[in-house]
């Protein structure tokens, strides 16, 4: 199995950055990607960014140029470092590991981006 705890969730006013944190610990070595998603009220949750082992990375069009996802320490730490923040990134942002023995979520970290 895979923990995945996220953190760095909190209130920003419009414009400002955060930086969300993924931690990983248990079965690391199958991962074989980490993405964040988020999920708005009333709304699907939908994939934001996402990197791959073979270093590939994919981010929503909604968030390029604005957010970036990085690792550190092979894939016990995943950053979304965030920029440029608008009212309409308010969401759950979430932390999926997807490895050789299933998929696992994290609980979620909230992101509020006051106008």
């Amino acid at each position: 199995q895979v923990q995945v705890v996220e953190s760095g969730g909190g209130l920003v006013q419009d414009g400002g950055f955060l930086r969300l944190s993924c931690a990983a610990s248990g079965y690391i070595g199958g991962i074989s990607a980490v993405g964040w998603y988020r999920q708005a009220p009333d709304k699907q949750r939908e994939l934001v960014a996402r990197i791959s082992g073979n270093g590939s990375i994919d981010y929503a069009d909604s968030v390029k140029g604005r957010f970036t996802i990085s690792r550190a320490n092979a894939w016990k730490t995943v950053y979304l470092q965030m920029n440029s923040l608008n009212p309409d990134d308010t969401a759950v942002y979430y932390c999926h590991c997807a490895t050789t023995r299933g998929n696992y979520w994290g609980q979620g970290t909230q992101v509020t981006v006051s106008s």
